[in-house]
């Protein structure tokens, strides 16, 4: 598992630690503020901390990355003196020689500055850069462990209601639904009729909407009995020309991209006057499909409401058939029409 914490997170971490040092020198060791800002200013303190950061990013992003991830913590640990060692010279790097050249004095006495005792002296000073990197590795990993065992639980839990809507749900609905059937066919044979037009629609969208494609022959069957249970709404006063011309099998088309056009001619058009009949003609000819459609609107209503279903089609339609189909929509006069061309697949 990878520490993914954002780098600013360390220098925000490292500003705030730079603080806590100035006010600790303060408050807790009685320095005078003086000797501090002197050691601000001539880059004692500032260095000081710039070496526990790079190597505080050494270990965190390398050592501990390569080791303490893997658990391999005999490793990590012979990794420590290889960090204060760098840590020393990263130190003498910035204080004696960049600093020294800026300002001319050396943090280190003479004496101080011979290889044996500068580095022993810094062993010390380098052990907060190994440790707060492997604190903070650590608590990052763990915090990263359980946002993902949490994500992991919301997952296997939205899966399984999932599992539940898709199993136990329709399995209870379509054994009801063939229930009403069977008390009704001898009784109501048109309703049972209705009844079983109805599981066949549900069973279709429960089983077929989520899928890319679909086939042609069950596309038209679904729209069939959509218009079939509409009549029934507007009790046989449905005033609308259905028509299918030409042959069609198990040519696969976009899914739901038919139902999208009738769905709107039932959701916006005028369908109780028999002078101002909607249209709804699909033909099939060679490889392609064609579905047009026609209605009057009703007063107040506009395509403009059903703007994000036609924007979604379009993306739908151009991610499956690229430029190889035409939809054209035109409004005016109180009336509105639809046209779409897609290519037949076999």
């Amino acid at each position: 598992m990878k520490s993914r914490i954002p780098f600013y997170y360390h220098i925000v971490f490292f500003f705030l630690l730079f603080l806590t040092y100035i006010f600790w020198d303060i408050g807790l060791n009685d320095k005078k503020v003086e000797i501090v800002i002197k050691g601000i200013c001539y880059g004692i303190t500032p260095t000081h901390l710039l070496a526990i950061f790079c190597i505080y990013i050494l270990n965190f992003y390398y050592f501990c990355e390569w080791f303490l991830n893997k658990k391999k913590l005999l490793f990590y640990i012979l990794t420590i003196p290889v960090s204060l060692l760098l840590f020393a010279a990263v130190r003498y790097f910035l204080q004696e020689v960049v600093m020294y050249n800026i300002t001319g004095m050396h943090n280190y006495y003479e004496e101080a500055r011979e290889i044996g005792y500068y580095i022993k002296d810094n062993f010390f000073f380098g052990l907060p850069a190994v440790f707060l990197s492997a604190l903070t590795f650590l608590f990052w990993q763990f915090q990263t462990a359980q946002h993902q065992n949490q994500e992991l639980l919301l997952e296997n839990k939205k899966a399984e209601f999932q599992m539940l809507k898709a199993q136990v749900s329709p399995h209870f609905l379509f054994n009801t639904l063939n229930s009403f059937y069977s008390q009704l066919v001898l009784k109501e044979d048109e309703m049972a009729n209705d009844i079983l037009v109805l599981s066949d629609l549900l069973r279709y969208v429960i089983t077929e909407t989520d899928k890319d494609e679909a086939i042609l022959s069950k596309e038209i069957q679904f729209i069939q009995n959509y218009i079939h249970l509409q009549k029934k709404r507007f009790e046989d006063l449905l005033y609308l020309d259905f028509s299918i011309e030409g042959e069609y099998s198990n040519e696969r088309i976009l899914s739901s991209a038919l139902i999208h056009f009738v769905e709107n001619v039932f959701k916006h058009g005028k369908l109780n006057n028999e002078n101002e009949k909607a249209v709804i003609l699909i033909k099939i000819k060679e490889d392609f499909l064609e579905i047009s459609t026609f209605n009057y609107n009703v007063n107040g209503e506009n395509y403009s409401s059903t703007g994000i279903g036609y924007e979604n089609l379009t993306k739908r339609l151009e991610y499956m058939y690229k430029n190889q189909f035409i939809l054209e929509k035109t409004e005016e006069n109180n009336t509105f029409k639809t046209y779409l061309k897609i290519p037949l697949k076999k």
